[in-house]
């Protein structure tokens, strides 16, 4: 998809309150009414992390203190001697158990909530190395009796939980504490940098889909430009955040907060936080939801292209229902935009701040499908315009609220920290390979496969690939729940059928319906949720919504 059709994106669009805001800013108009303690001792009964392999057969986290060797097949480059922001000296004491002995210092934050910073290891392997800083974010419980933190992840990877906190939906969740934390890389917790600016408005442009030798040089060069401005600027960052890194740090904070048992409520890439926790930590698995499963399988028949194009062929099939100008049939709907994604390849239009390019117009498109209904009538809207007035003003904006660029013309974190973690976790080393794999996916998604190329992003990183994860099976947790929406397009209603199947105590919970994750639209899901944080009212295997 919008920069690699493998990209697992797991972020929602901006709020319709920012679509809102666009209607009004062209139109004049909106087409809707007013539309997220005290650390105990190491010898207390908290349950502490241990310093050694986290599970039986597991791999030790701290296995990216190995050096990248050329043989793994990426353009990997020399890690430059720099020290982004959040770096520090580690606290006193030896090993892992100077971690151990943090005290949690909060402090008011605004809007109710209290923030804090701890320290982690930057590499596991060497916990009397380098400390790198996680920012954490908590909306205390506001009833009783207490049902300790809640830690929530918004997804990914690179999505801020302290600002998740912000928009978490806590009503019927007030018994708990709920915490989150931006994942190392991200956000408040030393942040992974990269090149800014007019730089990653040409990257964010470039065609991905090329049509002669010089536009495939100028993809693959602009894929190497991205990487190596990032290691550029973030260094020996970038070989330590790893997934299995960020499970580790989760468990030490569960640790800091008292916590005996992890709760845990993580949406979209948030659900392989969980997941691989579950994997490394089943012991002290506490109750844990995942809403909008991500692939764990390894199984390459569903990608998210197939998710995006299937809800795209719900859109169409919707707007010949309300009578849009794309086309009296969903397949007249489907033609008109690929026909216009294909113009705007030849020849971009008019988008306000710049033309819209086909990336921009595909990247738009994307953005409003994580949407359901409420949020489809604003893709028509800017389809429309874009098909027949050449108006492109809708699209490029909803690619920018996508790509997290501001008018100022700089882009968000999220943009830099989500490719730098998706390539450190990813085994992708061979471009013939990516290409090969983008092929197949296009092949059946016959309206977006022609324009969303090949995932070149992790072939072409600079940073050799963090050790393989696990087998995800969480043998020995806590029942888990596993949430799918049917249209989800972002992540396939087939992932959290798989997940909740290979995860030994998984439970199935579905939502029939359309967009990107299920609790925060629907009553019928938070009731099952609630029931089983607050009560371990586990619901049964299958329930649907």
């Amino acid at each position: 998809m919008a920069r690699g059709s493998g990209a697992t994106t797991t972020r929602r669009t901006t709020a319709l309150v920012a679509v809102v805001s666009l209607l009004l800013m062209i139109t004049g108009c909106a087409l809707l009414p007013t539309v997220s303690t005290t650390a105990p001792t190491p010898g207390s009964t908290t349950a502490a992390p241990s310093s050694d392999t986290p599970s039986s057969g597991a791999p030790s986290a701290g296995g990216s203190s190995a050096t990248p060797t050329q043989g793994s097949g990426r353009p990997v480059q020399p890690v430059p001697d720099v020290r982004p922001a959040g770096f520090l000296s580690p606290p006193p004491g030896q090993g892992l158990q100077r971690y151990l002995g943090q005290r949690v210092r909060w402090s008011d934050c605004g809007k109710g909530l209290r923030c804090a910073a701890v320290l982690a290891p930057l590499d596991y392997a060497d916990p009397d190395g380098e400390a790198i800083t996680l920012g954490l974010a908590k909306r205390p419980a506001s009833a009783g009796p207490s049902a300790g933190s809640l830690f929530i992840n918004p997804g990914g990877p690179g999505g801020s939980g302290t600002k998740y906190v912000d928009y978490f939906e806590v009503k019927g969740l007030e018994r708990f504490d709920v915490v989150g934390w931006d994942p190392r890389g991200t956000g408040q917790s030393t942040p992974v940098k990269c090149a800014n600016g007019a730089a990653m408005d040409v990257y964010t442009s470039v065609d991905v889909t090329p049509d002669d030798k010089a536009e495939e040089k100028a993809l693959t060069q602009a894929q190497l430009d991205f990487g190596r401005g990032c290691l550029e600027r973030s260094g020996a960052l970038l070989e330590h955040i790893s997934t299995t890194e960020t499970v580790r740090d989760l468990d030490l904070l569960r640790h800091l907060v008292g916590d005996e048992k992890l709760s845990y409520f993580g949406s979209s890439y948030g659900t392989k936080i969980g997941a691989l926790y579950a994997e490394l930590y089943p012991a002290t698995v506490g109750r844990m939801v995942l809403d909008g499963a991500v692939n764990i399988t390894g199984k390459k028949d569903v990608s998210q292209l197939d998710g995006f194009e299937r809800a795209l062929g719900n859109f169409a099939t919707w707007c010949a229902e309300q009578r849009c100008k794309l086309g009296s049939s969903k397949t007249e709907v489907e033609r008109t935009i690929g026909d216009l994604l294909q113009r705007l390849d030849e020849k971009p239009i008019n988008g306000g701040r710049a033309k819209l390019t086909q990336q921009l117009g595909l990247t738009g498109v994307l953005a409003v499908l994580y949407e359901n209904e409420e949020g489809w009538k604003y893709l028509r809207q800017g389809l429309e315009l874009a098909a027949f007035e050449n108006d492109g003003r809708y699209l490029l904006y909803f690619a920018d609220q996508y790509n997290d660029r501001s008018t100022n013309g700089t882009y968000g974190q999220l943009q830099f920290s989500f490719p730098a973690i998706r390539c450190l976790d990813s085994q992708d080393v061979s471009v013939s390979e990516a290409e090969k794999e983008g092929a197949e996916e296009a092949k059946r998604a016959p309206t977006l496969g022609p324009f969303a190329g090949a995932d070149l992003v992790c072939p072409l990183w600079p940073v050799a690939p963090f050790p393989k994860e696990p087998t995800i099976r969480g043998a020995g947790a806590a029942p888990i729940v596993v949430i799918g929406t049917t249209g989800d397009p972002a992540t396939p209603y087939e992932y959290a059928e798989r997940m909740a199947k290979q995860l030994r105590s998984g439970h199935l919970l579905t939502l029939k319906g359309e967009g990107h994750l299920g609790y925060g639209q629907s009553a019928c899901i938070q009731r099952y949720v609630q029931a089983y944080l607050l009560d371990g009212d586990v619901p049964a295997d299958g329930t649907r919504c």
